[in-house]
């Protein structure tokens, strides 16, 4: 039977004007991959763990209740974010309260090796050089990988994508958006192949700019 552990801590605060909620929640599990649904977030942060927790916060400026949702099936953790609608008559008002207004973000922190893969619509991911297989599919936002140090895959239909890579296979295909390797901008997709390298870095879009700056280990 898998060991897990939970400890939960919800606080609750007042910071100019908002009433700002926190939640934090830290779970050992022996799962291999992590699910992350985005839906509600305004941004997400994916950090290497130091422990052997799954470290989840939760930060959001919404009156209504916020909730962190963690699941675990086989072999695989579930993560999301129930952020109810604030509610109003106006369905315009209402979507644009859904949408921008929520000023959720949260930091998830993965013990390494772990494969994580992260689903959303509109939101903006940042990853401190995760050191697990990572994928990310999503409609649109800003992603900031930093240096990639496993086999990625990102596929989105517009935003920006910057990354680092050494040693990697590249695969870079954008159908009317910007790819610059390296501050030369290509006229064409991008293809590299590294030799003895297992790791892969793959990004399809159909309108965002690619942003990779390539190196050697030495």
């Amino acid at each position: 039977m898998k060991k897990r552990y939970a400890i939960f801590l919800f606080l609750g605060c007042s910071i100019f004007g908002f009433s700002q909620k926190i939640a934090e929640k830290k779970v050992q599990s022996l799962a291999t991959q992590i699910e992350i649904s985005t839906l509600g977030l305004d941004e997400v942060v994916l950090e290497n763990s130091t422990s052997e927790f799954i470290e989840m916060y939760l930060t959001a400026e919404n009156p209504n209740q916020q909730h962190l949702v963690y699941k675990e099936a086989g072999e695989t953790v579930y993560i999301k974010f129930h952020i109810p609608e604030m509610s109003t008559e106006d369905p315009v008002f209402r979507k644009f309260i859904t949408q921008r207004l929520q000023r959720a973000s949260a930091i998830i922190k993965i013990p390494q090796q772990k494969s994580v893969i992260i689903f959303g619509d509109n939101i903006n991911i940042t990853s401190k050089s995760y050191k697990g297989p990572l994928d990310v599919y999503i409609e649109n936002g800003i992603l900031k990988l930093d240096t990639v140090q496993a086999s990625t895959k990102v596929k989105l239909y517009e935003g920006s994508v910057f990354a680092s890579l050494k040693d990697a296979n590249i695969q870079a295909v954008s159908t009317s958006g910007t790819i610059s390797i390296d501050q030369k901008i290509q006229q064409e997709n991008f293809y590299k192949k590294a030799a003895n390298s297992a790791i892969h870095f793959t990004i399809t879009t159909s309108k965002a700019n690619i942003f990779l700056t390539t190196y050697k280990t030495q």
